[in-house]
């Protein structure tokens, strides 16, 4: 059952989704992910200016006046969410947690695609698949994704990208547009990847949060690995600490950046500590100048 604590962030999600759909990323969506295809609308008659390999010669023959096919775009598109909801999920130095960002990236996107008359999917993970909904389209759908995406807990420590994509090419047989949103603390999983990429539209969506960069100066610092329940105690002020910080957010983020380069995938990087509509309308628009 629903708390009322648990109602209010909801609605809030929605409501600030719903704005940020209208005002920024709803008009673009259309020219970023456009549909699967042409497909046969009817035929006319021809008029000079009509591609002659549009011709179709069966009516053309029958009527003995040239006729030409009318194609239009196919329009209706399938997006599926794919969410890290493993514990790491919890963390966030700043007034936002990775899971917050998560859950409010997951509802724009998943309103972006309802209000395009799109079918949207969820597919919730940690070391194991925790929640499928098959696509569909529909406002009443549409609260159901957000409700989940705000109410996600694992049931279980660890994450596993892998378990969660071979679940997606089992239970999504057509193309889709994939959103993989996670912080990618994982290992195992490159080469599902690429083979997921061949077959779907894949946009990677990293969250990170600014701490994993760089630790405050500011003397001991408690912390705990949030996969592990692993509790460990760093001094902040101690600089052999943060430049070892850095350089191991170095060679992660290089890592990273070559993995994404080898696939040819398109990624984007979110920050907890910076607002994300930014990253995300820059993104939609480099992506439409592209097509």
């Amino acid at each position: 059952m629903l708390t009322k604590d648990i109602l209010k962030k909801i609605r809030r999600v929605e409501i600030s989704t719903r704005k940020a759909v209208s005002t920024l990323v709803g008009g673009e969506y259309h020219s970023v992910f456009k549909g699967r295809g042409m497909e046969f609308d009817e035929v006319k008659h021809y008029t000079p200016g009509d591609q002659i390999s549009s011709i179709d010669w069966k009516v053309t023959a029958r009527t003995g006046t040239p006729f030409v096919k009318k194609f239009v775009e196919e329009r209706e598109l399938t997006v599926m969410l794919v969410v890290d909801a493993s514990a790491s999920q919890d963390f966030g130095s700043t007034s936002r947690s990775k899971k917050d960002i998560v859950a409010e990236l997951g509802a724009l996107l998943a309103f972006s695609a309802i209000r395009n008359n799109d079918r949207v999917g969820l597919l919730i993970f940690s070391k194991d698949v925790e929640l499928y909904l098959p696509p569909k389209k529909g406002r009443t759908h549409g609260m159901r994704v957000i409700r989940e995406l705000v109410t996600m807990t694992p049931t279980g420590s660890g994450t596993s990208i892998l378990n969660a994509l071979e679940y997606l090419s089992r239970v999504e047989k057509g193309k889709s547009i994939v959103f993989l949103i996670s912080d990618f603390i994982d290992k195992g999983f490159d080469r599902q990847l690429g083979l997921i990429s061949k077959k779907h539209d894949l946009i990677l969506m990293r969250i990170k949060d600014p701490m994993e960069d760089e630790l405050p100066s500011n003397g001991l610092i408690d912390l705990v690995d949030a996969e592990t329940g692993e509790y460990f105690t760093v001094d902040g002020a101690d600089s052999r600490w943060r430049d070892t910080l850095k350089e191991v957010s170095r060679l992660k983020d290089a890592e990273w950046l070559s993995l994404v380069r080898k696939l040819k995938v398109d990624s984007i990087d979110i920050d907890t500590a910076t607002p994300y509509m930014v990253e995300l309308r820059n993104f939609f628009r480099q992506r439409a100048r592209r097509r």
